[in-house]
C-alpha cells in the first residue's frame, strides 16, 4: 500500500467542528481543524484548505430541535455556529429550493481540504521530524514475547519496535489479526456524484448538508459534488479486502442508488439537468457502533489502534494523532476515551456475519435524526439472557447493549412494545413511570445480567486487588465494596464493585461494555508471578435485580435465609436459597432502595425466576427496563462510568471522595494525584441539577448557567418521576479557578435546551434520600 491508498485518496475532504454532540469528536475535530489551516505554513505543501463554511439544514421540528440542542453544545466548545432563517439560507446558496427549510445552522470556520494534499503535507511534516516512511511494504506478521509485540514482519524483513500502532485504515481488521487484536472493521460502498461545471456554482459556496436528505454537497472545479450517506448501505469485500486493491473502485450499482441520488437532486434542482462527470464508488470502512476504535489494545501491551474513523477521517485525523500520542506518552489521553478505546469491542463483533447484517445501517444512522435512546435494527437477537423469553412475553421492548438484548422498558398488557422517537416525552414515558414507581412504592425487578462478572481467585488476590482498588477491600468475608480504580494521575480508568466471597475470593462487577477493559487492567497490574487467577464469569452466572421497600417481604417467602436488616446487612453477601437453587444474594443497590442482587447458577435461571415472580404477585412486582434504571439512578445522583464519569474524571471532583481511602494501608495506584489534588483544590464539582418546570427533557449535552455564564454541560440526564421534573448530573466549572462546595452552591442556575433557558436547583447531595435511611432501613 502506498499513502492515501484505500480510502483517503477518494475521500470528499470535508472539514467541520460543527454538528458534533460529544466533546471528545469535538475536540479532535477542533484541532484538525486547527492543524490544517497552519500545514501549509509549517511544510510549504498546499492542502487545498478552503475555510468556505458548512450549512446544515433543518426541515421538519424534530430535526431543528436536534440541531438547536447541538449548536447550543458546540458554541460551549468555542465553536461559531450561527442559525440563519430559510431566507437567509437562500441568499447563500440561491441553487438550493428552501420551500420546506425550517432553519440553517453556519458554521463559518468549517469548509474543505484535498485529502491527497493533506496526507502528503503530514507526511513531509512527520519526516521533518525524523519519521521513516515505507511505503509498498507489506506487513505480513508480527513477533512477540509475552504480551508484547518485539518486532513487525514485513516481506522486506523484520523491524525491531517499542511500539506498534495499527493506523491501517480498512485493512486494520486484517492488520490485526495477524497479531491476535480483535479490530472489528467492515467495508461499505460509498458514493458520490460530480457534475459537470454549473453556472452560479463558485469555489466560495459553503458545504451544504441536508441530513433529511442523507446528503452532502459542494463545489467541485465548477461543478456540484453530493454524497449519499444512504440508510441502507450495501456491504463491501465480505470475504475479505483484496491485496491488490490499493486505489481501486468499485462499479455502482445504479439501479439501488438512484431513489437515493434523486432524492438528494430535489435540494438542488439544476443537479436533474447537469451533466454527470462521475458516479463514483469506492469502499469506505465502518465499526459496528459508529464510533472509532482507539487506544491500547487490550490483548497485548505495546500494540495501539487507530482506525474505525466512519467517513470521518479527514475531519478527525489530526485531532485523532493528537489523542494517540497522549495516550503513548502521558497513559491517559486528556478528553473521554470511554467510547472510542478499542477494548470496548468483543469479540464476537468481528465475526463477519455479525459485521456484514450490522453495517448495513451504519452509513445512514450518521445522517438519521439522533433522537437519544435510539437503538440499533440489524444484527439483533443473538445475545439472550435466560429470562429473554419470559421477559418478551411480559411486554419487553428490548434495546442493544454489549450484544446483549436487554428490556429498556415493558408494555403494558395489550400495548405492542414498540417505540415513537422523539425528543420529548417519548412513548413509553407513562411505561417508565410506571416502572419507576414500583420500585419506590413496592417492589421491581430487573434482568441484570448483561453486566460483566469476573472472579479474581489466589493467594494474592487480596493484596493486588487492594492496591488498584481506590476503597479498602481487605475486608471480611461476604462485604461487599463499592469503588473507583484509578491511574497514575489520579483519574478514573473503572467503577465497580468488589465482593469478597471467600478468603482467596472476590467477585467483581462492572458494566456490559467495560468487562474485557477490567480484565486487560488486571492483568497489566497483577504481576505474573503472583498468585492470582482471573476468571470471567458472566455466562455462569444470571443475576435479578430485586429493589423496592416491599423487597424482603418477597424474598421472606422464598428462602429459608433471615433477611432482616440485622442479620443481612447492606453491602453484604450471602448464600441463600430460592426453591431448588443456590443463589448469591448481595445486598446492594443502584436505585436508592432496599433490595438485592440474585446471583444465579445459569442453569437454575428460569426456576428462580418463575418463583420471584409468582410470589411477587401478592407484592405488587413489576418488571422495569434500563429507562426506569437511568432515572431511579439520577434521582439518587449514582454515578455511570462512560456516562457521567469517564478517564477524564477523578473521584474526588466527581463526588465520590467518600470511596477513596487515602490512609489504608499499602496505598493504591494514583494516591499521589489525589493527595496533591486535595492540597490544590478542585477544578470542578459535579452536582446534581432538577428543572423547575416540569416539562422539558434533559438527556445529554445540555449547557449549564450560573448566575449568566456557562459553567459546565449536562453529562446524563433523565425525567426524575418522583422528583418531578427532569433531572441530571454535571461539571460546574470556575473559569479555571477553584471550585468549592460554596462556589457551587451560591450560584443562580439555567439549563439550556435546545437555545431556550430554565431555571434548574442545584444540590450536591442527592435529592433523593440523601442520609439512605430507604437503603440501609
Amino acid at each position: 500500500a502506498q499513502l492515501t491508498s484505500g480510502t483517503t485518496w477518494h475521500a470528499a475532504g470535508l472539514i467541520e467542528a460543527n454538528g458534533f454532540f460529544g466533546a471528545t469528536d469535538l475536540e479532535m475535530a477542533k484541532y484538525t481543524l486547527e492543524l490544517y489551516s497552519k500545514l501549509e505554513e509549517n511544510t510549504g505543501m498546499a492542502t487545498g484548505h478552503k475555510g468556505v463554511g458548512m450549512i446544515t439544514l433543518a426541515s421538519t421540528p424534530d430535526r431543528l430541535e436536534e440541531l438547536r440542542r447541538i449548536a447550543a453544545f458546540d458554541r460551549f466548545f468555542d465553536v461559531d455556529v450561527q442559525e440563519m432563517t430559510p431566507e437567509q439560507v437562500k441568499e447563500i446558496w440561491p441553487l438550493a429550493v428552501t420551500d420546506d427549510v425550517l432553519a440553517g445552522f453556519y458554521a463559518p470556520g468549517d469548509g474543505r481540504v484535498n485529502p491527497v494534499d493533506v496526507t502528503m503535507a503530514l507526511a513531509k511534516g512527520a519526516r521533518n521530524e525524523g519519521v521513516k516512511i515505507f511505503e509498498n511494504t507489506p506487513v505480513t506478521g508480527f513477533k512477540k514475547d509475552g504480551f508484547r509485540v518485539t518486532a513487525v514482519v514485513t516481506d522486506k524483513g523484520e523491524t525491531e519496535v517499542e511500539y506498534v500502532v495499527n493506523c491501517a485504515g480498512m485493512w486494520a481488521n486484517k492488520v490485526g489479526k495477524l497479531a491476535g487484536v480483535n479490530v472489528p472493521l467492515q467495508p461499505t460502498e460509498h458514493y458520490y456524484l460530480i457534475t459537470e461545471p454549473i453556472e452560479g456554482v463558485d469555489s466560495n459556496l459553503p458545504v451544504l448538508v441536508d441530513l433529511d436528505k442523507y446528503a452532502y454537497y459542494r463545489e467541485e472545479v465548477g461543478g456540484i459534488l453530493f454524497g449519499i450517506f444512504e440508510p441502507v448501505s450495501a456491504p463491501w469485500a465480505k470475504d475479505g479486502i483484496p491485496d491488490n486493491f490499493i486505489f481501486g473502485e468499485i462499479n455502482p450499482d445504479w439501479d439501488r442508488m438512484m431513489p437515493y441520488v434523486e432524492e438528494a437532486m430535489k435540494r438542488i434542482p439544476v443537479l436533474e439537468e447537469a451533466g454527470i462527470q462521475k458516479f463514483f464508488c469506492g469502499p469506505e470502512s465502518f465499526t459496528p457502533d459508529i464510533s472509532p476504535m482507539m487506544g491500547l489494545a487490550p490483548e497485548l501491551d505495546n500494540y495501539y489502534v487507530a482506525a474505525g474513523f466512519n467517513s470521518l477521517g479527514i475531519l478527525l485525523g489530526g485531532g485523532a494523532g493528537k489523542v494517540m500520542a497522549q495516550w503513548m506518552v502521558d497513559g491517559v489521553p486528556d478528553v473521554d476515551v470511554t467510547e472510542i478505546d478499542i477494548a470496548r469491542m468483543l469479540p464476537f463483533e468481528n465475526n463477519p456475519a455479525y459485521r456484514k447484517d450490522r453495517v448495513v445501517e451504519v452509513l445512514g444512522i450518521m445522517f438519521e435524526d439522533g433522537y437519544p435512546n435510539k437503538q440499533f435494527k440489524r444484527a439483533r437477537n443473538a445475545r439472550k439472557s435466560a429470562f429473554h423469553d419470559r421477559l418478551e412475553k411480559a411486554g419487553a421492548y428490548f434495546g442493544a447493549y454489549a450484544g446483549w438484548e436487554y428490556p429498556d422498558w415493558f408494555a403494558p398488557e395489550g400495548v405492542e412494545p414498540k417505540v415513537e422517537y422523539s425528543w420529548g416525552r417519548q412513548n413509553w414515558f407513562e411505561y417508565a413511570a410506571a416502572e419507576h414507581k414500583a420500585t419506590r412504592e413496592d417492589v421491581s425487578l430487573l434482568d441484570y445480567s448483561v453486566m460483566g462478572k469476573i472472579l479474581v481467585q489466589g493467594l494474592d488476590a487480596e493484596k493486588y486487588l487492594n492496591l488498584i482498588c481506590a476503597n479498602n477491600v481487605a475486608v471480611p468475608v461476604g462485604r461487599c465494596v463499592y469503588t473507583q480504580w484509578l491511574n497514575e494521575t489520579g483519574t478514573i480508568e473503572a467503577d465497580l464493585t468488589v465482593t469478597r466471597m471467600a478468603e482467596d475470593q472476590f467477585l467483581i462487577l462492572t458494566g456490559d461494555r467495560t468487562t474485557t477493559a477490567v480484565q486487560a487492567w488486571l492483568r497489566r497490574h497483577i504481576p505474573a508471578e503472583a498468585h492470582v487467577f482471573v476468571t470471567n464469569i458472566t455466562s455462569a452466572y444470571s443475576v435479578l435485580n430485586l429493589q423496592g421497600p416491599k423487597s424482603r417481604d418477597l424474598l421472606s417467602q422464598l428462602t429459608h435465609a433471615d433477611m432482616s436488616n440485622e442479620a443481612f446487612p447492606f453491602l453484604t453477601m450471602q448464600e441463600i436459597d430460592i426453591g431448588y437453587s443456590p443463589v448469591k444474594a448481595i445486598r446492594v443497590t443502584y436505585v436508592g432502595e432496599l433490595g438485592w442482587e440474585l446471583y444465579i447458577p445459569t442453569e437454575f435461571s428460569l426456576h428462580v425466576f418463575d418463583r420471584v415472580v409468582e410470589a411477587g404477585v401478592e407484592f405488587g412486582l413489576k418488571h422495569i427496563g434500563l429507562q426506569a434504571l437511568e432515572s431511579l439512578r439520577l434521582e439518587k445522583a449514582y454515578r455511570d462510568y462512560g456516562s457521567d464519569i469517564d478517564n477524564t474524571d477523578t473521584p474526588l471532583e466527581a463526588g465520590l471522595g467518600y470511596f477513596v481511602k487515602i490512609d489504608k494501608p499499602g496505598g493504591f495506584i494514583g494516591r499521589d494525584a489525589i493527595l496533591k489534588l486535595k492540597e490544590k483544590g478542585y477544578s470542578y464539582m459535579m452536582p446534581q441539577f432538577l428543572l423547575k418546570d416540569p416539562e422539558p427533557m434533559m438527556y445529554y449535552g445540555e449547557i449549564i448557567y450560573r448566575d449568566g455564564k456557562p459553567v459546565g454541560n449536562i453529562m446524563a440526564g433523565a425525567y426524575g418521576h418522583t422528583l418531578g421534573a427532569s433531572v441530571g448530573v454535571g461539571p460546574v466549572e470556575n473559569e479555571g479557578g477553584i471550585v468549592t462546595p460554596e462556589f457551587v452552591m451560591s450560584g443562580s442556575y439555567e439549563i439550556d435546551i435546545a437555545g431556550v433557558r430554565y431555571p434548574a436547583e442545584v444540590s450536591l447531595k442527592p435529592m433523593y434520600d440523601p442520609g439512605l435511611k430507604r437503603v440501609r432501613c
